[in-house]
């Protein structure tokens, strides 16, 4: 069965824009999960609202479309009930990064064993293209007709302050590339984000850009380096893509099975305290 992409297709056919990067994304998902040859039944799919939420349709597993920022906290809650599944959460930009940012940090802190896969189109595309918040300085749309006076966030930077254990960078149309690093991301035992940058076709298409500033990451970095992962992601106008930093940690989850376990085996025996009562 393994390499078998066909066994995580679901019925569900997607309904993304002829040309949408997240075609990219679910294929390359599609690739890293045959890849590791997981049992469906055994991979549980978190997401919220916008284009990327529609994922967990499309994949044969178990999937929770939430609402709008809370794919992390349903990611977090699925893993903590029940450690064995493969756990992943989705979303864009706009979900990710907005009202979800204040989800990001905490989950990257605490380590919790999931893969978080944000796809990025640097624009709100379910709602007819608002700029986001890593839409570019000076952009012009129907919702900011004068030029969006905001300055975009870093996500990578962002995730590697947060002291994430493992942060890496694809495009969606380098599908090889991206599926190498979903397998890197799953298989990595901690909190693991990936930003993928996922053009829209409709409302800003930004192909040709992210060809022209895209970069691998260069040979000889030390991803267990945080200093150097943030030098490489702090490089403007070049996007490095590829693995920047990777380095496990205790998972948040072996930590509160520890707790939980040390609190059972110290239970205080309250029975002659409980007979005054009874008395």
């Amino acid at each position: 069965m393994a390499n078998d992409k066909k066994r995580y297709r679901s019925d569900v056919r997607p309904i993304w824009c002829p040309g949408c990067g997240h075609y990219g994304v679910l294929h390359s998902l599609y690739a890293a999960l045959a890849k590791l040859d997981l049992p469906p039944e055994q991979i549980a799919i978190a997401s919220g609202i916008g284009c990327s939420g529609r994922f967990p349709a499309f994949v044969n597993a178990y999937g929770f479309h939430g609402v709008h920022g809370r794919a992390l906290p349903l990611a977090t809650g699925i893993k903590l009930g029940n450690p064995e599944l493969t756990v992943i959460a989705v979303g864009g930009d706009g979900d990710a990064y907005s009202i979800g940012a204040g989800h990001f940090p905490h989950a990257a802190r605490r380590n919790i064993n999931i893969t978080y896969i944000v796809m990025d189109n640097r624009i709100y595309g379910l709602t007819k293209g608002q700029p986001s918040p890593t839409s570019p300085t000076g952009m012009k749309l129907k919702a900011s007709p004068y030029g969006s006076t905001d300055t975009p966030l870093k996500p990578v930077t962002a995730a590697l302050a947060y002291n994430a254990s493992f942060v890496a960078r694809g495009f969606s149309a380098w599908t090889k590339e991206l599926t190498e690093i979903l397998v890197q991301a799953i298989q990595h035992r901690g909190f693991a984000f990936v930003e993928v940058l996922s053009p829209c076709i409709t409302f800003y298409n930004t192909y040709q850009h992210f060809k022209e500033v895209l970069h691998p990451i260069p040979e000889g970095h030390d991803v267990t380096d945080i200093t150097a992962a943030m030098a490489l992601a702090l490089v403007d106008p070049t996007l490095y893509h590829g693995i920047f930093y990777a380095n496990p940690r205790p998972c948040y989850e072996d930590t509160i099975a520890e707790l939980r376990a040390e609190a059972q085996e110290g239970q205080a025996d309250l029975s002659h305290l409980l007979q005054r009562f009874r008395a």
